[in-house]
């Protein structure tokens, strides 16, 4: 199907009806001795005619030619487009936010993974700082003992690979929250940012409250209505200057929905021990979930429960790709322009070949 994006554009082909009408040809009445052979009167005397002497007149196929050729230049100033098929797109009706703990805390060996550990696994470790600061013995089993970053890694890259139609956020928070990558459908990428992260790059300190904050931030940059924000923490808020709960509050204002998960040892103390009761009111008033993962199976199962909870869900886009093809019309007109200009040049030399063999005849 074609389309004229300035179909108004066709006014103009009464452009050259509209000037011959009101502006006529100027036109002179002189007297003058009508000589039937004129021509060959031109050709033995040698003498140039002078302007006027020979009457113009045009037939049908070149009124025709100039008429067409002028529908070619009012086609093409229209500007015709084809429209193709529609064509159905689909695009991820959520923005799906992940925050992770980066503190001291997430160096502590407690989680076990299958020695069978892909390539990114492999990757996420060298990535991380392999000493720890504790022990303990949640994980049960053969396996390679990793610290809690690396187990977080490891999950996190199998979790997002279900979740590729997704637009998937990145927040790091230590002393402080960092977003380390903002919403994008681009996983590879969201997974290399992921593991280049480590222990320790943004503090040593819990600041999951800050995190949230930054969260709906980025969150108000979005036109989604579907916000979902995952928190992984290890331990309790220590240094948000916004409290984990009035944060939550603010989410739940701007309809962004909390999952959070705890994990490592529930039977630490001090500023290690996991605030379960400030996770669990977190989720409860964003009407989220709150998980306690102790090892990497657990770990597995949360992300599972979360990928249940929260299908894929998709909006339908339709568009019709449009392709200008002014230039055809254009390149018809220059190409009976040049095909007139090439048979008008022939002629003209036909005739002066003629003229020229005419007079040698005549001085034989």
């Amino acid at each position: 199907m074609i389309e004229f994006v300035y179909p108004w554009a066709f006014v103009l082909l009464i452009v050259p009806f509209a000037v011959t009408l009101f502006a006529p040809a100027y036109k002179e009445r002189k007297s003058s001795i009508k000589v039937p052979y004129f021509a060959r009167l031109v050709d033995v005397t040698g003498e140039k005619p002078q302007s006027g002497a020979v009457l113009l007149n045009r037939n049908n196929l070149q009124r025709l030619i100039v008429a067409f050729s002028w529908l070619c230049i009012v086609t093409a100033i229209a500007k015709p487009e084809m429209i193709g098929a529609p064509i159905n797109q689909e695009k991820s009706a959520r923005d799906l936010m992940i925050a992770v703990d980066l503190s001291g805390s997430m160096a502590v060996e407690d989680f076990t993974l299958p020695i069978a550990t892909n390539e990114l696994t492999n990757r996420a470790k060298n990535d991380t700082d392999s000493s720890a600061t504790k022990s303990s013995t949640n994980d049960t089993g053969k396996g390679e003992k990793v610290n809690r970053l690396v187990a977080v890694k490891h999950v996190l890259n199998a979790f997002v690979k279900s979740r590729e139609h997704d637009r998937l956020g990145l927040i790091l928070f230590g002393d402080a929250p960092y977003l380390q990558a903002p919403f994008t459908d681009d996983i590879a990428t969201w997974q290399a940012l992921l593991n280049e992260s480590d222990i320790g790059m943004a503090g040593q300190s819990t600041a999951f409250g800050d995190a949230i904050g930054l969260a709906i931030s980025v969150f108000q940059q979005s036109d989604t209505q579907n916000r979902v924000l995952i928190v992984l923490t290890d331990g309790n808020d220590t240094a948000s200057k916004v409290p984990p709960v009035e944060a939550a509050k603010v989410a739940a204002a701007r309809d962004i929905k909390i999952y959070t998960i705890a994990i490592g040892d529930p039977s630490a103390v001090g500023e290690e021990k996991v605030d379960l009761e400030v996770l669990q009111a977190m989720a409860e008033i964003t009407q989220g979930k709150s998980f306690q993962a102790l090892n990497s199976e657990e770990l597995l199962k949360v992300y599972a429960e979360i990928d249940r909870l929260e299908p894929q869900q998709f909006d339908s886009l339709s568009f019709r790709p449009r392709v200008s093809i002014h230039h055809y019309p254009i390149v018809l007109f220059v190409s009976i322009y040049l095909l007139a200009l090439f048979i008008v040049n022939i002629r003209i030399r036909l005739q002066l070949a003629k003229q020229q063999r005419n007079v040698l005849r005549g001085k034989s």
